[in-house]
């Protein structure tokens, strides 16, 4: 039996105390503490934040002695219950480790909760000590038959899978597949709406469940909570077994509209539906369907995979178009969203250079560890993973068929059978049966090579139409800025083979002038410049003044940005097919 207690020892110091106990255990027991968390896949070092490790057997105190930087043997004879204890500092605002103030607590235990080596199987057992007034908890771990006030994990990994939330928040309930749902915010500002995000978050499960397992039928989990924090700016999430962590900017929560006025559905709000969709379709695709290489999980080290483009560039695909479903926005704000996926590719020059499943191999070096060079080295394994299901979803539908399809396959094949483990011959396989021929070269292709994905010929016969925007003068050049701060315009990242790199602008850079005209937005030098036309920048660069001539015409360019439209007058094949795909 492993017991942890989590008290709150710290408000304004921001940490947490735990006590562990080990009813049995080994001789020179060994712990240790996660060094990253599942599905945020970058080695953290958690127990970088951890302090003060003492332990003790019945009242006879026990030498701990570090092995490495997460682990530790403690000196214990085998006999008699041995008791650990150890403060844990928490300020990380994220959904990935623990925080805590005088307002708020919240954590994962791969942050607080020790692993006991030899007795992960074991149940285990958590906690809470005494809460500040009017404080509640929220979480999706059981709590025990005999304590109501504390949980029960059935292994070391489950214990890990539930985060907490701890506070005054906003809290809601529904029922889908006749299964409870429940909605805890905390942080939204006065007026937040939570009945219409309540319902909204209703039909995108609703939508979801009836994707994977029919109408009226019940998802493969008997509770689903979700934990979202509202902040000043921020977003993300992550994905559990029966649970995910959000966080969102307030001002992307809906708000109470005005007696006699319509509530509009504006960009954050849509942003925060597709986070929640996203992190729920995980519940299938990536929590019960899980890449071979993750069915056992090492939690000392990193735990590489080359399928991230599947678990979550597929997983990015269907975010959206699930909203599309749920009738939460209508198809041309659905293809809005596409084409800013579109573009964020086509804007990388590293889609070139690194293939999807490298992308994904690379995870812990690259997409976690982003800096000015990344956009010229790799790419994002969520983007062009949504664009290759997008590719292969039309290429089915060209036929009949269709990427649901072979979705559902796959979950009856892998955890029908009683086996969730994916590798990728299984996506093959699946997508082949649903074909029902056997498959070109070409989805392995989009996976392991470059070249350009071809969706401009597969929209066009859909009946959807791509029209290209002028972009403004940054992004014509290959450079992306951080403006309106107080130091003027600074160069975040220079596209390689662009004109700005062809000129020798670098990362870092703040832009002063152009042809002599001082700037705050280098965009305001297009209302006095030739299109085309060269000019001088002036820039400083390590406490030195330098001027550059500038090509616009030379380079490679930046990608024309593209906006996708229905085509009024497609055919009627074009139409039926959009349909299918699209909805009326």
């Amino acid at each position: 039996m492993i017991d942890y207690r989590i008290e709150l020892d710290d408000l304004h110091g921001h940490q947490f105390r735990v006590t562990l106990r080990i009813a049995q255990p080994a001789p020179d027991q060994r712990v240790s503490l996660p060094v990253w968390i599942n599905g945020s896949y970058m080695v953290r070092d958690f127990a970088r934040h951890l302090s003060g490790l003492q332990a003790q057997q019945g009242r006879r105190p026990v030498a701990v002695r570090a092995l490495d930087k997460a682990s530790w043997q403690v000196a214990s004879q085998g006999r008699g219950a041995l008791t650990l204890r150890y403060r844990v500092y928490a300020f990380d605002g994220s959904v990935r480790a623990a925080f805590l103030d005088a307002a708020r607590g919240f954590f994962n235990a791969s942050s607080l909760c020790l692993r006991v080596h030899g007795h992960e199987a074991a149940e285990h057992r958590l906690a809470l000590g005494r809460l500040p007034r009017g404080w509640q908890v929220a979480t999706a771990m059981p709590t025990r038959s005999d304590k109501p006030d504390s949980f029960v994990a059935a292994s070391y990994d489950e214990l890990l899978d539930h985060p907490f939330e701890l506070g005054h928040f906003w809290r809601g309930e529904f029922e889908a597949g006749g299964v409870p749902h429940a909605l805890v915010v905390s942080g939204a500002l006065p007026g937040f709406d939570g009945d219409r995000l309540l319902a909204d978050a209703r039909c995108i499960c609703e939508t979801q469940i009836a994707f994977w397992h029919g109408p009226g039928q019940a998802p493969p989990f008997d509770r689903y909570l979700f934990l979202l924090h509202a902040v000043a700016d921020g977003y993300g999430g992550l994905e559990h077994r029966c649970s995910s962590a959000l966080v969102a900017a307030r001002r992307d929560l809906p708000q109470r509209p005005a007696p006699g006025r319509k509530q509009e559905l504006g960009d954050g709000y849509v942003m925060l539906l597709g986070l929640i969709s996203h992190e729920y379709f995980h519940s299938w695709n990536v929590k019960r369907l899980v890449p071979a290489d993750l069915c056992r999980i090492d939690h000392q080290a990193e735990n590489p995979t080359r399928l991230l483009w599947f678990f979550e560039g597929f997983t990015s695909y269907f975010d959206d178009l699930m909203l599309l479903r749920s009738g939460l926005i209508d198809a041309p704000r659905y293809l809005r969203l596409l084409a800013k996926t579109l573009n964020a590719v086509a804007g990388t020059p590293g889609r070139q250079v690194q293939s999807l499943a490298e992308a994904s191999f690379d995870a812990w070096t690259k997409y976690y560890r982003p800096d000015e060079h990344t956009p010229n080295s790799s790419v994002s394994y969520y983007q062009k993973g949504a664009l290759v299901a997008l590719a292969l979803d039309l290429s089915l539908r060209q036929q009949g068929r269709s990427l649901d399809a072979a979705m559902q396959g796959l979950w009856q094949a892998r955890v029908g059978a009683g086996d969730g483990s994916v590798s990728e011959s299984d996506i093959a396989a699946a997508v082949a049966a649903v074909a029902r021929r056997a498959l070109p070269p070409w989805l392995a292709d989009w996976v392991h090579g470059t070249d350009e994905l071809p969706l401009a010929e597969l929209l066009s016969d859909f009946g959807i139409e791509q029209r290209p925007e002028r972009a403004g003068l940054a992004a014509s050049l290959g450079l992306r800025l951080n403006e309106g701060a107080l130091t003027g315009v600074q160069v975040k990242t220079v596209l390689a083979g662009a004109a700005a790199h062809l000129a020798g602008v670098a990362a870092g850079d703040e832009l002063l002038a152009v042809d002599g005209w001082r700037i705050r937005r280098l965009d305001e030098a297009q209302a006095w410049l030739q299109r085309d036309a060269r000019f001088e920048l002036l820039l400083a660069r390590d406490q030195r003044v330098m001027r550059l001539r500038v090509d616009p015409s030379a380079g490679e360019g930046a990608s024309p940005t593209q906006s996708l439209h229905l085509l009024p007058g497609a055919a009627a094949a074009m139409q039926r097919r959009r349909k299918a795909w699209l909805g009326a």
